[in-house]
């Protein structure tokens, strides 16, 4: 099993292939693709994150690598039982604007792969309605944070508010391991 990934990690080698998103925000694209009903088997994934962060190019395969490794992590994440979802953000000792911005890219990129699995919104609960228009409040949140306790405290419980309304829109809408494979044959 390789090591988790983490923020600093991911952003680091998209940077180095010239991919200007940063590591929270592939995160997101590819936690609401999944929450909003991709299959996890579904391996399209990679071409629309080409297409939304790489122009439509392929990846090179250090950086395909990089892509698999992060959505399989994230599907066992979202497949655990005691709510294990990380949000792929910078570490905690990182300066809080870091931190907030990272969150925002995060929110945006969920909300961009949100809607590429799922444009109807009317057989969605109206939990998952209002965690979409808290994120997409959230997405737009460009105030500067002071780096006192009481700001560190509003963006844990933001970070925190993100994470299960991801876990509700993944245990409402994602496709659980059985539902996958009951299309794949097995292999014995």
């Amino acid at each position: 099993m390789e090591k988790q990934l983490d923020y600093d990690t991911v952003s680091n080698k998209l940077t180095q292939q010239g991919i200007v998103v940063d590591g929270a925000e592939v995160h997101g694209i590819l936690c609401g693709m999944l929450c909003g009903g991709m299959s996890l088997t579904d391996q399209k994934w990679q071409e629309a994150l080409s297409e939304t962060i790489h122009q439509g190019e392929s990846f090179d395969d250090q950086t395909r690598h990089l892509l698999d490794t992060l959505f399989n992590q994230l599907c066992q994440q979202l497949l655990e039982p005691e709510f294990a979802l990380n949000l792929l953000l910078p570490e905690d000792q990182a300066p809080i604007n870091d931190r907030g911005a990272a969150l925002i890219n995060w929110v945006q990129g969920f909300m961009l792969g949100f809607g590429l699995h799922q444009q109807d919104l009317m057989q969605c609960s109206e939990d998952v309605k209002e965690a979409l228009e808290d994120f997409s409040d959230i997405s737009r949140m460009e105030e500067p944070m002071d780096a006192d306790e009481e700001s560190e405290k509003a963006l844990l419980e933001v970070e925190e508010y993100v994470k299960i309304s991801a876990i509700l829109c993944f245990s409402e809408l994602g496709q659980s391991l059985l539902d996958d494979q009951q299309d794949t044959p097995s292999v014995h």
